[in-house]
């Protein structure tokens, strides 16, 4: 049964707002519009082009992390499923465990993908499992912890990334145990040991 235009407009609106305004064209079609529904709302100004299939609502009120939410939105594979998480120095920002402003923004991304990286961006091939993934609206970022170790890998300076180990520690954001249990697996060791001298992570 064919949904009323009011009640498309209703299912759009709330995908959209939990995107930052943004959605897919094949929300819209799951939600009751097809393509000349799109391309009338386009003209009249109802909607904009956001990219490649990708739309937004104007009258949402631009987010916070509207670039993150947009380039997840980006990243979005034939399944329409967001590939992306936040990553690395940009995460650092995000769980305020640095006051230094990255001047790109960090994507994590499976191994096999294959859109090009846009503008303004650095994209990290890599393997991520949900655990060490943390649910924002309208966008993904690591974990606490999964930033701190791709931090130690990354070009993140020894004094920040030893202010960033310190912040976590004390805010509760990462346990020692947990990052002496990731040290003791990964050859990021060295670095991990200089950034919590007091009580140095040693292999057993």
């Amino acid at each position: 049964m064919a949904r009323s235009s009011r009640e498309s407009a209703r299912l759009l609106a709330s995908v959209a707002n939990g995107q930052g305004g943004y959605f897919t064209a094949k929300q819209a079609k799951e939600a009751g519009y097809n393509y000349p529904h799109l391309e009338y709302h386009l003209e009249a100004g109802n909607i904009e082009r956001a990219g490649y299939g990708l739309y937004r609502l104007p009258t949402v009120p631009q987010a916070e992390h509207d670039e993150l939410i947009r380039l997840t939105l980006w990243s979005r594979n034939q399944k329409d499923e967001p590939q992306a998480v936040v990553s690395h120095e940009t995460a650092l920002t995000l769980h305020d465990l640095t006051e230094l402003l990255p001047d790109r923004v960090h994507l994590s991304v499976p191994p096999g993908f294959r859109k090009a990286t846009p503008r303004g961006c650095v994209l990290h091939k890599t393997e991520i499992t949900p655990a060490e993934i943390e649910e924002r609206e309208g966008f993904r970022v690591t974990t606490p912890l999964r930033t701190l170790l791709d931090a130690a890998a990354s070009g993140v300076s020894q004094e920040q990334f030893e202010k960033a180990v310190s912040d976590a520690l004390s805010r509760g954001l990462v346990s020692r145990a947990k990052l002496v249990a990731a040290a003791r697996q990964n050859p990021r060791l060295d670095r991990l040991q200089a950034a919590a001298p007091s009580r140095r992570i040693t292999k057993k």
